[in-house]
């Protein structure tokens, strides 16, 4: 799970604007290299864009092994690559729809010591380094297999080798609220805004949910400007969402409180969610798809409590996937990380919805770790890998029940 995180960090170190995601990346042939150190071997890789990666040997024979996104190998060989003895061969290849793999033969055993991705603020290319250095055979040997990477697996799954019959439901469209803008900061500590980092923390998961097959991102707004909690749920049921998740991070004037919380709606709100959409909304915009209009307040709430059966579960899975997630990816949790409470942009009844508070602004390693791209790359990994295990559970849940 490391070797995602550093790849999605990688991934997210430069402006959104500066990266074409609908190309596959280029290797820039003449700059890179693999060419011997005096105890080791360095390899350094440019791309045209960053992408997911994950490095690893394998033995009988020695070789190293990495595995991309899919990348464009034109024009690139071993004759332009080798620049040395301590590798005696690479050679490029696809390992599956849309993922590529590069295997290099070793000369003697070597370790990986250092690998990672760096990004050009400029324009958006990526340097790919790596760092091998000299081991025993017995230690290469040890170090040495594929890693055991569930969430890897997950998102270099091939659809068409996958054991279970799946149904084409289309895409998963997911819409990322950036809690506050405009006029309503949100929480402010110095010269951080919450507004401004939860709208590029939201790009950064739109981003790389994007990148992978199967998922539209949306988000609710795309710059510093006020949008009402009512427009927000309008945009979501435009787009057709199929969960909806609200990114905030508070401030307290007093105690220590840090770390991410998963919020969903409290079962006394849901009871009375449902009134106050239908007291307060247009009836068309109640539901998506259904058209409420010349109804009374007790049919319009008969229906969305009944399609409320459906989502608060749903909501629920969420919210425990993520907490679970960050758990694992090293996204720091707050003490008490799944709550409920009476919030209004969890009222909406016709997809699932959670509100997701990744720190506090009052807390200094918070403040910092929200303040970078480095820093939030946990927190995106966790929300991208719980958002694809959830799919990948109601997606199933969806085929068992078509049969």
């Amino acid at each position: 799970m490391k070797g995602l995180i550093l790849a999605l960090a990688a991934l997210l170190a430069s402006p959104l604007a500066a990266q074409d995601f609908t190309a596959l990346a280029r290797i820039d042939a003449a700059a890179s290299r693999i060419s011997d150190k005096t105890r080791g071997v360095a390899i350094e890789l440019f791309l045209s864009q960053p992408v997911p990666f994950r490095v690893f040997t394998l033995t009988e024979p020695m070789r190293l092994v990495i595995d991309f996104r899919e990348v464009d190998w034109r024009g690139v060989g071993a004759e332009t690559l080798l620049q040395g003895q301590k590798v005696r061969d690479v050679r490029f290849g696809t390992l599956r729809p849309g993922w590529s793999r590069m295997v290099a033969d070793l000369a003697e055993p070597l370790a990986v010591k250092l690998a990672g991705m760096t990004v050009s603020e400029v324009d958006g290319t990526a340097k790919l380094s790596l760092e091998l250095e000299r081991v025993d055979e017995a230690t290469f040997a040890d170090k040495s297999g594929a890693p055991v990477d569930p969430d890897w697996e997950l998102m270099a799954a091939d659809p068409t080798l996958a054991p279970a019959p799946k149904l084409d439901f289309g895409d998963t469209v997911v819409v990322i609220d950036p809690g506050h803008g405009g006029i309503d900061p949100g929480a402010e500590r110095g010269s951080s805004k919450e507004a401004d980092l939860m709208l590029a923390l939201a790009q950064e998961v739109a981003q790389t949910l994007e990148r992978i097959d199967g998922f539209q991102a949306v988000l609710t707004r795309s710059s510093d400007i006020f949008v009402p909690l009512e427009e927000r749920m309008t945009i979501a049921r435009a787009a057709g969402a199929d969960v909806f998740i609200s990114l905030h991070a508070d401030a307290l004037e007093e105690g220590g409180a840090s770390g991410a919380s998963v919020y969903t709606l409290s079962q006394s709100a849901a009871d009375e969610a449902s009134q106050r959409m239908a007291e307060r909304h247009e009836r068309g915009d109640l539901l998506a798809g259904v058209d409420l209009a010349g109804q009374d307040d007790r049919i319009a709430t008969a229906l969305m409590d009944l399609v409320r059966r459906e989502t608060t579960p749903q909501s629920e899975s969420l919210a425990l996937e993520i907490v679970k997630a960050f758990d694992e990816v090293g996204a720091p949790l707050n003490s008490r990380p799944r709550r409920s409470a009476e919030l209004a942009v969890l009222n909406a009844a016709d997809f699932p919805s959670v509100l997701v508070e990744v720190g506090f602004l009052s807390d200094v390693g918070d403040r910092e770790r929200l303040s970078s791209a480095i820093g939030r790359a946990p927190i995106v990994a966790g929300l991208v890998v719980a958002v694809q295990r959830w799919q990948a559970e109601w997606a199933a849940n969806k085929t068992l029940l078509r049969q």
